[in-house]
C-alpha cells in the first residue's frame, strides 16, 4: 500500500532506512548486505519490504540470490547518495570544527596521475595532517566534474582545463606530451617529431570524453589533419601495449617506466603538453580537511610532478 501523507511525511518516515537501501543497492545481494550492515539478513528484508510499501514503488527486483535496482530504484540511489553524502560532509564540518583538522577530503584525479604523482602529493599532506582520511577517485575528466556538481567530489586535479563559470580552476603545472610509436616503426629512430609527420599513421586514443582524447585531438587538428583512429580505450597504459603490438601510434604523457616494443618521440610543433590544475566549487560550503588540503595543493604550483617522478 502506497504511503498517503505528504512528501514531508513519506520522508520523515523512510530516512532510517535509505542507508540500508544503498548497502542492498551497491551489493546486489541481501546478505551480503546485511553482513556488511551488521544486521540480520530476515530484517534487512522487511526493511526492504517496509521501505517498497511506503513509498509504493517497486525498487528491488529478485534474481535468483541476488537483487537488481528497477528503474524507480536508480532513481531514488542517485539522490539517497548525494543525501548521505552531503550528510557525511556535515558532520565532517562539524568533527573538524571542533576536533580540529580531521574529517575526509573527497579527492578526484586522472588515471595518469595515479602511479607516482598523486601518492607523493598525499604522502607530503599527512605529514602534517595525519589525522585526514582520503576518498580517492579516478575518473575521466569529464565525469570528475560532473561528480563534484553531484557532491561526490570536493577536488579534483584533471587536464584539460575545465571552461565552466560554476568551478574555480587554477593551473599547476605542465606535463610533455609523447608520440609514442612501436619499437620498430620508420619514425622510432628519431628523438623528436613533427606532429605532422605522423598524419598518415593509425592512432590508438583514449575515449570520447577522456581529457587525453581531448588534447590529441586538438594537437592533431592544430598540426593540419584528423587521427584516423583504430582504437580506443580507457588507460593509457593499455593504449602503450596496442602500440607496441605495432597497432598504432599514441599521444601520451611519460610513463611511470618505460614500456616495452614502445619508443616515444618529443613532439616539435605543435607545443605538445597539457596544463594539470585543480578545480573545485567555490560557493560550496567547505570543510577545515578540504580547505587545507585545496591551500596545499595549489602551493605546489609549478612542482605538482616533481611529488612523484619529474617529468622530462
Amino acid at each position: 500500500m502506497s504511503y498517503e501523507g505528504s512528501s514531508a511525511e513519506v520522508s520523515a518516515s523512510i530516512a532510517p532506512l535509505l542507508v540500508q537501501f544503498a548497502a542492498v543497492a551497491r551489493e546486489e545481494h541481501i546478505t551480503r548486505a546485511a553482513a556488511r550492515l551488521g544486521i540480520p539478513q530476515p530484517t534487512l528484508s522487511r526493511t526492504m519490504a517496509r521501505l517498497e510499501a511506503d513509498i509504493g514503488v517497486p525498487l528491488l527486483a529478485r534474481t535468483g540470490r541476488g537483487v537488481t535496482l528497477t528503474r524507480q530504484g536508480h532513481a531514488l540511489l542517485g539522490h539517497v547518495e548525494q543525501a548521505l553524502a552531503l550528510l557525511e560532509r556535515g558532520l565532517d564540518e562539524v568533527i573538524a570544527d571542533a576536533g580540529g583538522a580531521r574529517g575526509k577530503v573527497a579527492f578526484g584525479f586522472l588515471h595518469t596521475m595515479g602511479p607516482e604523482a598523486v601518492p607523493g602529493l598525499l604522502r607530503a599532506f599527512r605529514v602534517d595532517h595525519p589525522g585526514i582520511r582520503f576518498q580517492l577517485v579516478q575518473d575521466s575528466a569529464g565525469a570528475m566534474v560532473e561528480r563534484m556538481r553531484a557532491g561526490e567530489l570536493d577536488l579534483c586535479l584533471t587536464a584539460p582545463l575545465p571552461d565552466a563559470p560554476d568551478l574555480a580552476v587554477r593551473a599547476l603545472d605542465e606535463q610533455r606530451m609523447y608520440l609514442v610509436v612501436p619499437a620498430d616503426h620508420r619514425l622510432a629512430t628519431r628523438r623528436r617529431v613533427r606532429l605532422a609527420e605522423a598524419a598518415d599513421e593509425v592512432f590508438v586514443c583514449m575515449e570520447p570524453g577522456y581529457g587525453l582524447r581531448r588534447i590529441a585531438d586538438a594537437l592533431c587538428a592544430e598540426a593540419g589533419f584528423t587521427p584516423k583512429v583504430a582504437f580506443e580505450g580507457e588507460e593509457a597504459e593499455t593504449l602503450r601495449g596496442l602500440v607496441a603490438a605495432g597497432l598504432g601510434v599514441a599521444l601520451l604523457p611519460a610513463p611511470e617506466a618505460p614500456r616495452p616494443g614502445t619508443v616515444q618521440l618529443a613532439v616539435t610543433a605543435p607545443r605538445a603538453f597539457r596544463t594539470i590544475g585543480l578545480a573545485w566549487l567555490p560557493n560550496r560550503p567547505e570543510t577545515t580537511p578540504v580547505r587545507l588540503f585545496r591551500e596545499f595543493v595549489l602551493g605546489r604550483r609549478g612542482s605538482l610532478l616533481s611529488a612523484g617522478r619529474v617529468d622530462g
